[in-house]
């Protein structure tokens, strides 16, 4: 068993809602929404085709929503999944429910599509002086 598979086995046994997830995509404000840059694939050998097939198919920038900017914008990588779910209840009130589970499936999706990440899970996380993400991929990834 890989390291990234026994990762990926030891964070499905733990409560995502204690974790903090951080942005590691590029991003623009447009004034009421968030728009997020697709971030490239990176892999190689023959999934490298196909990934290149899907990046060419899938949109380059992905407007969010009103509860998807307001979720995005709280992911930096020190708040709690659970404490955004909670000021999505506060700010949005029953229409987010369940909140939990609406930005458990929003959170899966961004790490899926290498938006976001679980810094000490995910490949290494560190920002930079000027407070850029960075991720280190490692190697068997």
């Amino acid at each position: 068993m890989s390291s990234r598979k026994e990762s990926e086995q030891l964070l499905s046994q733990t409560n995502l809602l204690d974790l903090a997830p951080i942005r590691i995509a590029d991003w623009s404000d447009s004034g009421d929404r968030i728009v997020i840059h697709r971030p490239k694939r990176r892999v190689q050998g023959l999934r490298s085709l196909v990934d290149k097939a899907l990046d060419w198919l899938a949109p380059a920038r992905i407007r969010l929503d009103e509860v998807g900017t307001f979720a995005w914008q709280r992911l930096d990588g020190s708040t709690t999944a659970g404490s955004i779910a909670k000021a999505m209840r506060m700010h949005f009130g029953e229409s987010v429910e369940p909140a939990e589970e609406r930005l458990g499936k929003f959170i899966q999706m961004l790490r899926r599509e290498g938006m976001l990440a679980y810094p000490g899970w995910d490949d290494e996380v560190t920002k930079d002086a000027r407070g850029a993400v960075r991720i280190r991929k490692t190697a068997d990834n």
